[in-house]
């Protein structure tokens, strides 16, 4: 018998004995491990369901819906949707209480509030951008009244194809930057972020994006990167990979899902989920934003949240 060629025979056995142990631990490990994010819901999936008069929900009930409902437990509002919008914060106290408190009973968190039509913050006359901070402000008062941690405002007042002006385009961040830092450091002293999202215009181009962002240079300043809103000549993975890099809130755009698999069947969410979650180690919220048509927007919300559930695993 040759000892030697057995001992060799032994080893190498046990070694490979070692390694298939190791690695069907390690494929244990990665079945263990779900990804780290929690789900929300965004106020603009409900745009037809929530409003005024007869047979519409106010949006003082969200948060009972959204617990009720789909079991989601943060929510982000939309201001133009809220009942009624006032001129100052201290008009919108008595409201915001009432909000606040129907969060607190169904234990669900108000985690930001979107804003449209406050201004163009980037506009040509200074007073439009002195007016856009100013009517900002006071979302700003309020997100930090409901314990918010950012406010989506819009990069607007861009002249119409200005991202594809190079020396336009300069122009408009250079008359964007003083606002945006005035917002950002009024938001840092309340503890609020200041975000932008691909919604529209130059917001919807990466480049611009990052070329403002190096600009603002300021903490508080971010992206709210959403799944859709990118145009026919922009790679919307591409997209998100980059706003990704300043990402404060995620936003999940969702259209129609497979009756059989329940798969996005516009955009490729497991895609899209690896480049936010495992790319870019984002642990926050990602808010279902349903536009769909064929569903209604209590089932689409609630193939969405499946969806989003399963690709945690």
């Amino acid at each position: 018998m040759d000892t030697k060629a057995s001992r060799r025979e032994f080893i190498k056995a046990t070694g490979m004995g070692v390694a298939a142990l190791g690695a069907a631990s390690a494929g244990l490990s990665r079945v263990q491990a779900a990804r780290d994010y929690q789900i929300s819901l965004a106020g603009w999936s409900l745009h037809r369901t929530i409003g005024k008069g007869e047979g519409k929900t106010p949006m003082l009930d969200m948060p009972k819906l959204a617990r009720e409902e789909w079991d989601i437990g943060g929510i982000e509002l939309v201001n133009q949707m809220l009942d009624p919008v006032k001129e100052t914060f201290a008009n919108m106290k008595p409201y915001l209480d009432e909000l606040s408190k129907n969060a607190a009973a169904h234990n669900v968190k108000i985690l930001l509030i979107m804003i449209d039509g406050e201004g163009n913050i980037g506009g040509e006359e200074q007073a439009q951008r002195d007016e856009a901070v100013t009517r900002h402000s006071k979302w700003i008062d309020a997100a930090e009244y409901l314990g918010c941690h950012s406010i989506r405002m819009n990069w607007a007042g861009a002249p119409k194809g200005v991202e594809k002006d190079a020396a336009g385009l300069k122009a408009f961040i250079d008359r964007s930057v003083p606002g945006f830092r005035k917002l950002a450091d009024y938001g840092d002293a309340k503890n609020i972020n200041v975000i932008i999202e691909n919604h529209g215009g130059p917001s919807s181009y990466p480049g611009a994006v990052e070329q403002l962002m190096a600009a603002v240079n300021h903490p508080r300043f971010g992206t709210l990167p959403d799944f859709g809103n990118f145009p026919e000549d922009v790679d919307k993975y591409d997209g998100i990979d980059r706003l990704m890099k300043f990402a404060k809130a995620v936003s999940a755009k969702c259209y129609d899902f497979d009756d059989t698999t329940g798969d996005e069947t516009v955009l490729d969410f497991p895609r899209l989920i690896e480049n936010v979650v495992d790319k870019h180690g984002y642990h926050g919220f990602i808010g279902i934003e349903y536009e769909g048509d064929r569903l209604s927007e209590f089932e689409g919300i609630k193939r969405c949240k499946a969806l989003l559930d399963r690709l945690k695993a």
